[in-house]
């Protein structure tokens, strides 16, 4: 049997649908296309403007200064080593949890999820949660960093979800052979959750990568703060030195140390460059996360 050939009211829709798509994707992709462009044309000669899509005066002066300056390095193995450590502990944590509300036998189960579905619905605040942090003793520690990130309610009721849809007769057969509830979460459960993983990784790798706030707020010191907070205090004081001064050449007295350690190119082109390498990662990571992500927030979210 052939196609089926269109009608013309198809190939209308197709034709609207397609347009529709190339619109969005072009409006998503071209402020990373202008960013990448900065980055590799002269600061002084961007400060003209009329930069689009290609660098005019071409360099990669930006990202060596940007890949030698101990600073920009330093926030950029924390957001790794941030990212890596509450990404890898927040899905196990999260796992566990999940699979122990989605075990029909657990006693109080419906009171166990009402008590984590109630504390969501709340928030104490700022102050609250500075005074608890220090009572802690992990501000300005990394593990101010990790410990608050590990553990999302939102997270664990997909992947609760999930794991409601996995056939019970495998993990009673295991047990049947002997197996220990350890057993079966980890020879059973989890080979058979990697959408629902890869899903809830990339949710978690994302957020974490992309926080800004509580290194900004909880951390004092520059040599533990992330890189997205580091970029964010980069582009706040040079706001601040726009507002204050009348031209771009601010005077060395009223120059920061960050700003000190990073003459030799403009602010403007060092932001775009950071912007660019803090970026990278997520969109080198995502192309193998996607297939997993798309299947499991649907089976996570709709499976009965």
């Amino acid at each position: 049997m052939g196609a089926k050939r269109l009608t013309p009211a198809d190939r209308m829709y197709m034709g609207l649908n397609y347009t529709v798509l190339f619109i969005f994707c072009a409006t998503a992709l071209y402020p990373f296309i202008y960013f990448l462009a900065l980055s590799f044309n002269d600061g002084y000669d961007a400060m003209k403007g009329g930069i689009y899509f290609f660098p005019r005066v071409f360099t990669l002066e930006n990202y060596a200064k940007a890949f030698t300056n101990p600073l920009i390095l330093n926030s950029f193995y924390v957001s790794v080593a941030r990212t890596v450590v509450v990404t890898v502990g927040s899905v196990f944590l999260t796992a566990l949890l999940a699979y122990a509300l989605s075990r029909k036998g657990l006693p109080g189960r419906k009171y166990i999820v009402f008590f984590f579905f109630f504390t969501t619905l709340f928030s104490g605040g700022l102050i609250p949660t500075f005074i608890l942090f220090r009572q802690l003793h992990i501000l300005n520690t990394f593990w101010v960093l990790v410990l608050p990130s590990l553990y999302s309610f939102f997270n664990a009721i997909i992947m609760k979800t999930f794991f409601d849809g996995i056939p019970e007769a495998l993990s009673e057969s295991a047990r049947i052979d002997g197996a220990s509830e350890l057993s079966v979460f980890a020879r059973i459960i989890l080979p058979l959750s990697m959408p629902v993983l890869a899903t809830i990784a990339l949710f978690v790798g994302v957020g974490v990568w992309n926080d800004w706030f509580t290194g900004q707020f909880f951390i004092q010191n520059e040599k533990l703060q992330p890189a997205a907070t580091f970029l964010n205090k980069m582009i706040s004081e040079a706001s601040f030195q726009s507002m204050t001064s009348g031209n771009s050449g601010s005077s060395i007295q009223n120059m920061t140390e960050t700003q000190m350690e990073l003459r030799g190119v403009t602010p403007e082109a060092l932001r775009m460059t950071f912007v660019i390498i803090i970026t990278t990662p997520i969109i080198c990571v995502y192309p193998f996360l996607q297939k997993y992500f798309v299947k499991g927030v649907l089976v996570g979210s709709l499976k009965e």
